[in-house]
């Protein structure tokens, strides 16, 4: 749930972050309660503190963690799914991805034309599956390394995913 001014209140996710889980103290009244925001603890790791066993003996407060922007991604099973931008300006020179795949998964990114067109040099074909599990790793293409021949230009990008987890991407300056 959020709020801007703390009068009226948007639940548009209504799953659970946090379940009670096995704690029989849990389940009751004003568990689950956020203690605090997120609050980025490590270089890699966020947390969530979280109330727990409210108005017991045993009442404490419980850590979460995730990993850096990780609260949320897009993600795609082992058949695949896309994912594409709203077209940007390039203002940086290369693109760094937080993202998870399994071992037979992968990403693979193609920059477009605001209209959808391939653009030589970083299309889907030259770009190699990316695999594995980073914060921050920066993307190449088998013929462009990094963005600079494009930045000014308007662009959007196009993500195709198997059995992988984007969580974030930026455009950043050398």
């Amino acid at each position: 749930m959020t709020s801007r001014g703390g009068t009226r209140f948007d639940r548009t996710f209504m799953e659970a972050f946090v379940r009670p889980g096995l704690d029989k103290g849990n389940w009751v009244s004003r568990n689950g309660i956020p203690a605090t925001g997120l609050v980025q603890t490590g270089p890699n790791e966020m947390s969530i503190y979280v109330g727990q066993n409210y108005v017991q003996p045993t009442a404490h407060l419980g850590r979460y963690t995730l990993r850096l922007d990780g609260f949320s991604s897009v993600s795609a099973p082992y058949a695949g799914g896309e994912m594409v931008t709203k077209p940007f300006v390039i203002e940086g020179t290369r693109l760094a991805l937080n993202y998870s795949t399994s071992a037979a998964g992968g990403i693979r990114i193609e920059v477009q034309t605001p209209e959808g067109e391939p653009i030589p040099g970083y299309t889907i074909e030259e770009c190699p599956v990316i695999v594995g599990d980073a914060i921050e790793r920066t993307v190449s293409w088998a013929v462009e390394t990094d963005l600079k021949p494009l930045k000014g230009k308007t662009v959007r990008l196009r993500f195709v995913l198997n059995d992988a987890d984007l969580f974030a991407l930026r455009v950043l300056a050398p």
